[in-house]
């Protein structure tokens, strides 16, 4: 009969139980940082998506011939059509700063917030408007940049700008996401710049 060796039962080692525990703490920060990341990337979207509508608003506004209104005697002729980018809109959510680190419902009763503006200015003649909650100031000038940007192309007096200002963090730096395009005087043509501009993203 052979006889059976027993092993000793040995457990784990501190070294071994302190490596697992850093491992699995390396591990859970990555994680975190992921979530974060993939969290304020999605809040982010929310700006990237607006700010091109916007844009693409001014471009139709744009496209749009418009006429005036005009009571023509006999054999007279109405003035021709023209072409121009709508007129600047109100800050939504109006004040100085975005929301910070919260949304904003904006309203939606004629006269507030999205709903301002005529055929030929603000957020009407852009044809934009948000219903749902927000954590960005949306913004569209004609002929000036939206405060506080320094980067990204200026489309300088014969343009526009649309822009989304955040501060998802609660501090005190923002985030902008800027979208322009100018009118070409020579030729009457609005180019529009080719993708959305950010300045700290994730702020």
């Amino acid at each position: 009969m052979r006889a059976l060796k027993r092993y000793d039962r040995r457990g784990f080692t501190l070294v071994e139980l302190m490596i697992v525990v850093a491992i699995i703490g390396v591990l859970a920060a990555l994680a975190i940082f992921g979530v974060r990341r993939y969290l304020a990337s999605a809040k982010t979207s929310e700006a990237k998506n607006s700010v091109g509508a916007i844009s693409r608003g001014a471009v139709a506004a744009f496209e749009r011939e418009t006429a005036e209104s005009q009571i023509l005697a006999a054999n007279a002729n109405s003035n021709a059509a023209s072409q121009s980018l709508c007129t600047s809109a109100n800050p939504v959510p109006g004040g100085a700063a975005p929301p910070d680190g919260v949304k904003y419902q904006p309203n939606t009763a004629e006269g507030s917030d999205f709903e301002t503006g005529t055929a030929t200015g603000g957020w009407k003649c852009l044809r934009f408007a948000i219903t749902q909650p927000i954590y960005y100031q949306y913004h569209y000038y004609q002929g000036t940049r939206v405060p506080g940007v320094t980067g990204g192309p200026d489309p300088g007096p014969t343009g526009f700008e649309a822009g989304a200002v955040g501060n998802l963090d609660g501090d005190a730096v923002f985030s902008y996401f800027t979208r322009g395009g100018t009118v070409d005087t020579t030729t009457g043509q609005l180019t529009v710049a080719t993708q959305v501009h950010i300045d700290n993203e994730y702020e």
